[in-house]
């Protein structure tokens, strides 16, 4: 194996997505007395932020995948 290789971190926006999501959706939730509806908005919402922002990141680097 190559110890140079800088390794991959695909997914680091879709994590931190999901965690801003999840805490943003619970805080409307809780807000608007109705957690269920608002608790997978916010982890869809972050999903999508999250692999945009991955996506933007590896055009930057050249990464083609």
């Amino acid at each position: 194996m190559n110890d140079n290789k800088k390794q991959n971190s695909s997914g680091a926006g879709i994590s931190i997505g999901i965690a801003i999501g999840a805490g943003l959706g619970v805080a409307l939730g809780v807000a608007l007395n109705n957690i269920g509806m608002w608790l997978p908005i916010g982890i869809g919402m972050g999903i999508a932020l999250g692999s945009a922002f991955d996506a933007k990141n590896s055009s930057e680097k050249g990464e083609d995948q």
